[in-house]
């Protein structure tokens, strides 16, 4: 099934394009040190607002001479960081919250549930603008309240992968040999409900770098002077008849991020699917 779920995979051209670009931002990420030509937040008074390609600023400069390249270089760490630490995090409290609830059923799977919709009733960007707000804007911040508002879907998927699961041959069998419910969920359960799981993981990772994006631009996200893509975008609002550059190119690596973690779990989904692979 392993080598169907790859072979269906390599066969999907847009899934393949999206995770090129996830591996390249990866490596722009990993060597920004390196590959960054300036300090990103280096101020130049004497160098503001230079256009695009003008005295070795391949993207231009901010209101304060800052390069805009390396900001961008820069603001991708923040970017992936918050992505992927934040989906770590609602992946494993849905995991868990999950497991619980599909593999007990009765009394727990009522009362885990409840709680699920009870956060579901509370727009999540509303939940998360109130939570930072009382809390200080800092990236783990950031990073905390995303994980702990988005695991529901999470949940709700491995509650019902379970729930199918346990009542196969192979969990009576473990059962009957005196494996505990640990082991069970662990080692025989889990394993064959993490497709499902890996697919909205990827794009929550996605809904992630928004939901990050959307806080720096608001200025409730990660505080300057860290480069964030959200906040670059925030400022470039303010000079878009002067210096267009500073929203666009935020924008666009916004834009074809999301895009591309999309495209890769709209590739993963298809190439996890069961209905597929029997064919």
């Amino acid at each position: 099934m392993h080598h169907l779920t790859l072979s269906g995979l390599l066969s999907n051209k847009l899934a393949l394009a999206g995770g090129l670009v996830v591996l390249v931002l990866f490596a722009v990420s990993w060597l920004a040190p390196v590959i960054s030509p300036h300090d990103p937040n280096k101020i130049s008074v004497t160098e503001r607002f230079r256009p695009p390609g003008t005295q070795g600023h391949l993207l231009g400069t901010d209101s304060l001479g800052r390069d805009v390249f390396s900001r961008m270089i820069w603001g991708s760490r923040i970017s992936l960081k918050v992505g992927f630490v934040a989906v770590g995090l609602s992946t494993l409290i849905g995991l868990m919250l999950g497991s619980i609830s599909g593999f007990y059923g009765g009394l727990i799977d009522a009362a885990v549930m409840r709680f699920c919709d009870l956060i579901l009733c509370f727009p999540s960007m509303f939940l998360i603008l109130a939570v930072i707000a009382i809390l200080e804007p800092s990236i783990w911040n950031v990073m905390i309240v995303i994980g702990l508002t988005s695991w529901m879907g999470i949940a709700r998927l491995v509650r019902a992968e379970l729930m199918t699961l346990k009542n196969r041959d192979f969990t009576l069998a473990a059962k009957v040999l005196g494996a505990s419910d640990l082991r069970i969920i662990c080692r025989h359960l889990l394993p064959n409900a993490m497709g499902p799981v890996l697919v909205t993981a990827t794009l929550g990772v996605a809904g992630a770098i928004l939901t990050e994006s959307s806080l720096s631009f608001l200025g409730l996200g990660v505080q300057p002077p860290t480069p964030t893509w959200g906040s670059i975008l925030s400022e470039g609002k303010n000079y878009l008849q002067r210096a267009w550059w500073l929203s666009l190119y935020p924008g666009l690596a916004i834009l074809i991020t999301v895009l591309s973690y999309n495209l890769l779990g709209e590739g993963l989904r298809e190439a996890f699917n069961p209905h597929r692979i029997t064919r």
